[in-house]
């Protein structure tokens, strides 16, 4: 069996003690230790000055950690410039947030080339390299410039938007060339593979090749022949499951429910970012004690919103509005024993959320525009099979193509997701249990074991020019 070489942005703590904190990791971990290899990426420090020379290799078994810390100047132009502020909107539908500046673009490349020349020293002719999401686009690419022959795939994390958005990017084709240096592309869902296929068909003079199945596709484009695949990745399923089982008992969901005081629990856990549409699901959760009295006092909103990318301006704003929706809402609405809305800028580990999941009646998922979210399936997984909660869930998750039986929903509509959440909250047991049921089928047999097994699988198999 061939090495594998797993390149991210971000390369996972080294600790085995620690708990691993996504689904990717969990994935990446497991795939490595089963073939043994190599994980590179950024170790997730910026050093002022120059980007690390080489990289520095810790062993663990079969595998090593390649790291290397990113210099002020490049974090700024790769990272916080080019691909958070042009690739991360435009890929998430949001083209009034997009900045274009042919500095950060320079950025962006120069530092997929300085990874590329710092990965092809430590790589084996039959090693296979599988390079993971939107800022490691060109990667492939220059690692082709550089004469490597070994299979390559490129698992695109997020959502992948139609070519009427993508062409809103300055030189777009490049960037669409560059995808098509790998042997294999994967996508979340059949749209995210649709808009690629739709660019290819209408932007360029390739080829695309469908055989009855809308989930694979066979492209030729810029000289490539290359497989276009669906994947959507899940969860380690059963070891959820048990985790909340344990950790149901634990003190943190015990002084949780004691602070409930018997009112019911909605649950949103979600990183501080626009695409998450959080002041929706503020105004949304409003709408339902405007529309639902009964639920004033006797329900509560727990969201989690841990910061991320706080050096840039549209976080920094979107942290300021929800403080002031946060605290209007509850203005208007607290008790001098309830407040209606926890707005926690925190994060938690793996164990306490799972708790606080299975002690939650409704789960609260309604990004604008998500490429899976692994929070929803987080959330069914951890529920009590005997007593499960209800998923309200964004039509806009990639995850809403598979979690069918969750409430769906459109998060623009405001008093539709506040209909939703009255529907969650009075939902009687036998549907809850029926629904439930019929996502646990799902989950269990499309785990992140499936969806790790199925694509190295896939990218042994495809097209190899």
């Amino acid at each position: 069996m061939s090495r594998l070489v797993v390149v991210s942005n971000r390369v996972a703590p080294i600790d085995e003690g620690k708990q691993t904190a996504g689904g990717l990791a969990v994935a990446v971990l497991a795939a490595l230790k089963k073939t043994g290899g190599i994980w590179f990426g950024w170790s997730g420090n910026v050093v002022e000055g120059e980007s690390q020379d080489q990289p520095t290799l810790t062993e663990a078994g079969r595998l090593t950690y390649a790291t290397l810390d990113l210099g002020r100047r490049d974090h700024d132009e790769y990272y916080n410039g080019f691909a958070n502020q042009t690739l991360w909107p435009l890929f998430h539908f949001r083209l009034g947030l997009i900045a274009v500046s042919r500095r950060t673009r320079q950025g962006y490349e120069r530092v997929n080339a300085w990874f590329a020349d710092r990965l092809h020293p430590l790589l084996r002719p039959d090693d296979m390299i599988w390079v993971h999401d939107y800022h490691l686009i060109p990667f492939g690419e220059e690692l082709r410039r550089k004469g490597c022959t070994q299979r390559m795939g490129f698992f695109l994390h997020t959502p992948f938007p139609p070519p009427e958005l993508i062409t809103a990017l300055p030189n777009h084709a490049d960037l669409i060339r560059e995808l098509c240096a790998y042997d294999l592309v994967g996508f979340h869902t059949v749209t995210d593979l649709r808009g690629f296929l739709d660019y290819i068909r209408q932007e360029t003079d390739g080829q695309v090749e469908q055989r009855g199945d809308e989930e694979t596709a066979t492209v030729r484009a810029f000289g490539r022949t290359l497989l276009a695949k669906v994947f959507p990745i899940s969860i380690d399923t059963a070891q959820l499951e048990s985790i909340a089982r344990t950790s149901a008992r634990s003190r943190q969901t015990e002084r949780l429910r004691e602070s409930l005081v018997g009112r019911r629990l909605i649950i949103g856990v979600d990183r501080l970012d626009y695409s998450k549409g959080l002041p929706q699901r503020f105004e949304a959760f409003e709408q339902l004690l405007l529309s639902y009295p009964e639920h004033c006092n006797r329900v509560t909103f727990l969201q989690v919103a841990p910061p991320s990318r706080e050096d840039v301006p549209e976080y920094i704003a979107i942290r300021r509005e929800l403080s002031e929706l946060a605290g209007r809402i509850n203005g208007r609405f607290a008790e001098f024993d309830w407040m209606p809305i926890r707005y926690l800028n925190r994060s938690f580990g793996q164990r306490t959320l799972a708790g606080f999941y299975r002690a939650a009646n409704v789960g609260f998922v309604t990004p604008l525009r998500d490429g899976m979210n692994l929070v929803a399936k987080e959330y069914v997984a951890c529920q009590d099979p005997d007593n499960p909660g209800v998923l309200v869930l964004s039509q806009f998750a990639g995850a809403a193509r598979e979690l069918e039986e969750a409430l769906i929903v459109n998060p623009f509509d405001v008093e539709g997701v506040a209909d939703a959440l009255q529907r969650a909250l009075t939902m009687p047991l036998p549907e809850r249990k029926e629904r439930h049921g019929a996502l646990m089928r799902r989950l269990r047999n499309h785990d992140i074991g499936w969806w790790r097994e199925s694509y190295v699988d896939a990218l042994t198999r495809a097209p190899y020019d």
